[in-house]
């Protein structure tokens, strides 16, 4: 299970552990019979990308209509690929409405329509990326946490991409082949003080779960990767931001500051947005974005 923006907020490295001896690792790769390479690789990006690296390549993009899942479905179409995407509602400016289904994927149905819909528009995908997540919990830590807290970041962020993968690893393990994403954060391991506790746990649950899917399959011809991005000023980073200030009668600006603080001090210079997502690829040897940094919302 490869993991990038692990405990090093700025270094942009991509680790994993291979299902034969939990080894730091870039990804997946047989060399000789049966045993998986093992790589740690530093870089400044992935710049190599054309108009046909993902040519006939089918993928699914959850929350693909906003912040780093748009990012996500610009490159891989840009790329060749075919992606559906899907959110709760399309936005008014969808570029391709006849690959988006509209769903809520934090429940059963709204998986089981996603599912339905990319089986039989697709007929099977290549690439799954789980990037729906967050919290809308409000602050007051563990006390002001209700069981429908609990249940929700649950739901949102560990649920709908053990139901997607289930759904879809199928006609993966079939053809032999497949990518599977799991977007993390950091807060697997620093939840926000009194913020974000319900979010990190199932963040974490998500990592752990990531880590045994990928010994299971990986040996199959799948590889399961664990992604803790950078920070991404996304609307969603923002909103958060804006809830840590009201919660804490300040202003967004110092609510960011005590935001990167609690993250690890992260250099403000380093924040990126969505748009430096585009140079990044999941059949990259380092399975990160371009100069990740900091953590993930």
């Amino acid at each position: 299970m490869c993991e990038a923006g692990d405990d090093a907020l700025s270094n942009g490295i991509a680790h994993s552990h291979d299902d034969y001896g939990n080894r730091p690792c870039g990804i997946f790769r047989r060399r000789g019979s049966g045993s998986h390479r093992s790589t740690v690789r530093r870089g400044t990006g992935m710049s190599g990308s054309s108009e046909t690296e993902f040519s006939g390549k089918r993928a699914l993009v959850t929350g693909g209509t906003k912040g780093m899942g748009e990012a996500i479905v610009q490159r891989l179409r840009s790329s060749g690929a075919s992606v559906v995407a899907t959110a709760r509602s399309a936005p008014p400016d969808l570029p391709r409405p006849d690959l988006f289904v509209g769903a809520d994927i934090s429940t059963a149905e709204g998986t089981e329509k996603v599912i339905s819909y990319v089986l039989d528009r697709l007929g099977g995908v290549d690439i799954l990326i789980n990037n729906v997540g967050g919290s809308s919990a409000s602050g007051g830590g563990f006390a002001a946490l209700t069981d429908e807290d609990w249940q929700a970041a649950l739901n949102q962020n560990l649920f709908a991409a053990v139901r997607l993968d289930r759904g879809l690893l199928p006609s993966m393990l079939k053809q032999g082949s497949g990518v599977i994403i799991h977007i993390s954060s950091i807060q697997r391991r620093l939840p926000l003080f009194e913020a974000t506790l319900a979010y990190a746990a199932a963040k974490a649950a998500l990592s752990n779960y990531s880590k045994g899917l990928s010994n299971e399959v990986g040996p199959k011809g799948i590889r399961v990767v664990s992604v803790a991005p950078g920070f991404i000023q996304t609307t969603a980073a923002t909103a958060l931001i804006d809830r840590l200030a009201a919660s804490s009668g300040t202003d967004p600006n110092a609510a960011r500051e005590q935001l990167m603080k609690s993250l690890g001090g992260t250099r403000l210079a380093a924040r990126a947005g969505p748009q430096r997502w585009p140079s990044w690829s999941p059949s990259s040897p380092l399975i990160a974005p371009h100069r990740l940094r900091a953590a993930s919302m």
